[in-house]
């Protein structure tokens, strides 16, 4: 028997995964994740982009059965993992995992929600989805990394769509067989581009990366195949999306070593290759002994992915989001980096766009993704110079479970859910013992 494609491969892997296999540190990561990613839809519930995306998406479903997140609303599956999506991604405050700069949870989270809402599924079994789609998300954005992204393609959107089909096939209870034709459905889904990153086009494809994967997982149930090279095929999506795809970084140790268990979570509602800029920023605030206004200059140095990312002009919310000079300009002048920081009147603070003049972004190829070095002149000649490899929220500085609750009830407030972000976070961290959904879902609405 010729040996399995790395599209088949997933697909055993999926069908043959047991919750009870899992170990616990990955089940309560997964709870984590879960929590982070609600938590950021709620932040956003009253955002004029993610109201659009209701108003839309109400027009065009069918029979209401999934909860749109703090918006006392529902819609049809595929229309309720749109709009949560979108809302979990907009502010750029959602999970990350930095070798593929992929959000796992935007895309894979709410269609497992929408359709175990559907279908009376439980907790535990949409924990297990999310890991498994959010296993085969993060391994094929290995399998392309950094060509991928480096072409203009969104890999959130791309690979999330994988994901997403993924972990719908895994919680609908699909065959191998069905699960691996789900995954080469996807790939003639998959889309987003980073041209569209601060424009609302970024919206529509995290929202489509997560409805495609129901689309691809009913398909496959219901017998529609794909090709078994789907995604490494001379002709498959790997090859038209980029470079030709690196099997081993999808198919070895699968069950056994977790991408999805590096999964990170941010103490900034920014890009995540920005958080060692704030945090040096942050420190050298602190050591100057000195009001902003002396400061005459500022070098972020970083890799050639923090350049590519945030060496921008900033005119918008989105811009600022994913913006060197906004980042330093907040550590610095401001000492801090909260949601209100990255929306459009802190874009048109005088003072902030005064500071970000100051500021010049180098490359240093030397340092690792996710780190930055600061040096900042002051008037009188005086320099200081501080380096973060590890940034607050990255893998090797985790943030606790105490911080990622305070973090939800946050953004429950700006979402107008404070009243019940607490009996919220008790339900998912439940999720596993829940017979279903219903009783997290009646308190998200």
């Amino acid at each position: 028997m010729p040996d399995p494609t790395a599209t088949q491969a997933l697909g055993r892997f999926v069908a043959g995964s047991d919750w009870r296999d899992i170990p616990a540190a990955l089940r309560h990561e997964a709870k984590r994740s879960i929590l982070n990613h609600v938590g950021c839809a709620l932040g956003t519930a009253r955002d004029p982009a993610v109201q659009a995306a209701l108003r839309v998406m109400r027009g065009l479903g069918g029979a209401p059965a999934a909860t749109v997140f703090g918006q006392g609303a529902r819609l049809d599956p595929m229309g309720a993992a749109f709009v949560n999506a979108v809302a979990s991604n907009l502010l750029d405050y959602d999970d990350t995992h930095l070798d593929t700069v992929i959000h796992p949870a935007a895309p894979v989270a709410p269609p497992l929600f929408a359709l175990a809402e559907q279908r009376g599924l439980p907790g535990a079994a949409v924990l297990h989805a999310f890991l498994l789609g959010g296993e085969v998300a993060c391994r094929i954005g290995n399998a392309v990394s950094p060509g991928h992204y480096a072409r203009g393609w969104h890999i959130t959107s791309t690979c999330g769509a994988f994901g997403a089909a993924a972990g719908c096939a895994g919680l609908l209870g699909l065959s191998a067989e069905q699960v691996a034709h789900a995954i080469g459905i996807a790939s003639s889904e998959a889309a987003g581009t980073v041209e569209n990153l601060p424009n609302a086009a970024k919206n529509v494809s995290v929202g489509n990366a997560a409805r495609h994967g129901i689309l691809a997982a009913m398909f496959a149930a219901e017998g529609y195949d794909a090709a078994p090279a789907a995604i490494e095929g001379p002709l498959g999506w790997a090859r038209a999306a980029g470079d030709a795809a690196d099997v081993a970084a999808i198919t070895e140790g699968l069950g056994t070593r977790w991408e999805i268990g590096r999964n990170t979570y941010k103490p900034y509602p920014a890009g995540i290759v920005f958080h060692a800029v704030i945090d040096a920023c942050l420190e050298l605030r602190a050591r100057l002994d000195a009001p902003p206004e002396a400061i005459a200059a500022v070098t972020v140095a970083g890799d050639a992915l923090l350049l590519a990312r945030g060496d921008r002009a900033v005119r918008n919310a989105r811009d600022s989001r994913v913006s060197i000079h906004h980042s330093a300009a907040l550590g610095l002048l401001r000492g801090r980096a909260g949601v209100a920081d990255f929306e459009q009147p802190a874009v048109d603070d005088p003072a902030l766009a005064g500071f970000r003049a100051k500021v010049t972004a180098a490359l240093d190829a030397a340092l690792p993704r996710g780190a930055a070095r600061v040096t900042v002149r002051l008037a009188n000649g005086r320099e200081e110079e501080t380096t973060v490899l590890t940034p607050r929220g990255s893998e090797a500085r985790p943030l606790t479970d105490a911080e990622l609750e305070a973090k939800y009830h946050e953004n429950a407030a700006l979402g107008g859910c404070a009243d019940r972000a607490a009996a919220q976070i008790a339900a998912i961290w439940g999720l596993e013992e829940a017979a279903d959904l219903g009783h997290l879902t009646a308190l998200l609405a």
